[in-house]
């Protein structure tokens, strides 16, 4: 299984891609539900693709000046 997943036209950096991932990994690993059918059992693949898919929604928060 290829992981070549391209970053979503929402996402602005490979960074922020990897951290929203990554958080989305460590929720399921925690028990929380997956939101798209797959064969993969593998958190961090199930993360990725749900993230490229506009699945996880998310909010860029800026600092206070």
């Amino acid at each position: 299984m290829s992981v070549t997943t391209k970053i979503p036209d929402n996402i602005d950096s490979k960074f922020r891609y990897i951290l929203i991932s990554a958080g989305r990994a460590k929720q399921l690993q925690n028990g929380a539900r997956s939101r798209i059918e797959t064969k993969s059992r593998k958190p961090a693949y199930v993360a990725m693709q749900e993230v490229s898919r506009k699945l996880i929604h998310f909010e860029v928060l800026n600092e206070a000046e």
